[in-house]
């Protein structure tokens, strides 16, 4: 006789219904999985045996065949424990219960407990969509599933509990969904913890209004980092949707923590130099979130931006303008949403001293000019703002004048922020940094005084057209914070001054 119970499988951001069929049949005995199952499922057996004995019942003393349908798409991981053992003790007689619209997940311990997997938010969604009512997972995953709304979500500590459950005798309580607040509690680091650099903290305002990508020159020590790591505390709230979004990212990957089953503050995400092509867009057999994906809707932070690989560094290209990454295997093709701040910081040559007030470079000219090539002129082109970060003077860090708290700048931002959802309101165009090429005339109306400026500055620094568009949708947010509906002379002109390595290094006006 054969026994059908539903899981859930996942490829990439998709996740799919299996069915995980089993048959006893006469024979020597003998234990069988079939259905594209990798190692991992594979050693299913060894524990669903053991956890059965341990937990009181028979193991089938015959020959088991397990299929996990549909045939023609792998299955890894070890959240099929849970259903192969169910369907088994169904097929064996041993367990008698209506389960057609229920999904069970969930590795297992010998013992019996059932331990927590990965991507149990995306699966909960298909489980509701192709459904199900009732959605068995590991108790720590529980938090994370009773988001979707609608779906009876079940958290399982441990076999007995759920044998309990199944056969009436002590019932589980469905997992109550945490209410989305509309303020994340989480305290972030402040801009007011920053003493000077009052046009760096001008120009990330700007940056995050409009969401474009940054670059921050400047020598050791002037604050290059600290900037950076206080950008989150100015960028608009998450909305629902985002969080949801990000939580199935994070979630597949496996780096959601128990105690956050919903990721509601933005991502900043800042791998070390020596990380790999593939860890920034992501990758493996079957292709796992990289760092850009989980930057998504954040912030992905560079640091020492020359020191990365050449294939790191051009790897960004493509996915920071689509927002999207897509990853090719043998297996197929997966891609992740990667609609990411980027924010790199580098030196202005090899020691970091070039330009500095009182401390010598010893770099020959020769070496500067190899140090900025390192980083190419088309990733160049799709950093919107290049923002000098000179030393701080001494006067200022010893200054016991209070600097401007994260909170106020965050009031500009989502001002402007919302003068912007106004405007793409219905086009599917989140922010002015993601203007299409087709509508950014017709958002970035110009005065004639500030495309005759725009003019001098495209012929005088030698701007490429994708550096143009860009300092065009800089100057469209500059004016969303000064509350134009045009862009001025003097919108223009400030998003001109934030193309520092176009204007100065890039130039060689060393």
């Amino acid at each position: 006789m054969v026994e059908k119970v539903h899981s859930m499988g996942l490829y990439g951001l998709d996740a799919f219904v299996v069915e995980v069929e089993t048959d006893l049949s006469r024979g020597l005995p003998a234990f069988e999985m079939v259905g594209l199952p990798d190692a991992a499922v594979r050693e299913a057996r060894d524990r669903v045996r053991a956890a059965l004995k341990n937990v009181g019942f028979q193991f089938p003393v015959s020959r088991i065949t397990v299929n996990l349908a549909p045939a023609d798409k792998r299955k890894e991981g070890t959240l099929y424990d849970l259903p192969i053992l169910i369907s088994l003790l169904r097929a064996s007689g041993q367990l008698d219960a209506g389960l057609e619209d229920s999904v069970f997940l969930g590795e297992l311990s010998l013992s019996g407990e059932v331990r927590p997997i990965r991507g149990a938010l995306p699966m909960a969604i298909a489980a509701k969509e192709a459904g199900f009512r009732r959605f068995y997972i590991p108790a720590q995953n529980a938090p994370e599933g009773a988001v979707v709304q609608g779906l009876e979500v079940y958290p399982v500590p441990n076999l007995a509990a759920l044998f309990a459950h199944l056969t009436g005798k002590q019932p589980l309580a469905p997992a109550v969904p945490e209410e989305h607040p509309t303020h994340p509690g989480i305290p972030l680091p402040d801009f007011s913890e920053v003493r000077g650099q009052e046009e760096a903290k001008r120009a990330l305002e700007v940056a995050a209004a409009g969401m474009h990508n940054v670059l921050l020159i400047g020598p050791p020590g002037s604050g290059k980092s600290m900037l950076a790591k206080r950008l989150p505390s100015i960028l608009p709230d998450m909305t629902f949707a985002e969080s949801i979004e990000t939580t199935k990212i994070h979630s597949i990957a496996g780096v959601l923590p128990a105690s956050a089953p919903l990721v509601r503050t933005r991502p900043f995400r800042s791998p070390h130099h020596t990380v790999s092509a593939a860890g920034l867009s992501g990758g493996g057999a079957l292709p796992k979130p990289g760092e850009l994906s989980l930057s998504h809707n954040g912030v992905l932070f560079l640091d020492e931006l020359p020191e990365f690989s050449r294939s790191a560094m051009e790897v960004l290209r493509q996915p920071i303008e689509d927002g999207r990454v897509t990853i090719s295997r043998a297996q197929g093709t997966v891609s992740y949403p990667c609609s990411v701040m980027l924010v790199a910081a580098m030196n202005p040559c090899p020691c970091g001293y070039f330009g500095h007030p009182t401390k010598h470079c010893i770099c020959s000219a020769g070496a500067v000019s190899r140090y900025l090539a390192r980083v190419s002129g088309p990733l160049l082109d799709r950093l919107d703002l290049h923002i000098e970060v000179p030393a701080v003077e001494f006067d200022k860090l010893d200054s016991a004048e209070p600097a401007e708290s994260s909170a106020s700048v965050k009031k500009r931002v989502d001002a402007a922020r919302a003068i912007q959802n106004e405007r793409f309101r219905g086009t599917g165009i989140p922010c002015n940094a993601r203007i299409t090429p087709d509508r950014l005339h017709t958002y970035c109306i110009l005065s004639d005084s500030a495309r005759a400026l725009l003019k001098r500055a495209f012929e005088t620094i030698g701007l490429s057209a994708r550096a143009y568009d860009r300092v065009l949708k800089v100057a469209r947010t500059i004016a969303d914070l000064d509350g134009s509906d045009r862009i001025e002379a003097v919108h223009a002109a400030e998003a001109v001054q934030y193309r520092a390595l176009d204007r100065k290094y890039w130039m060689r006006e060393l």
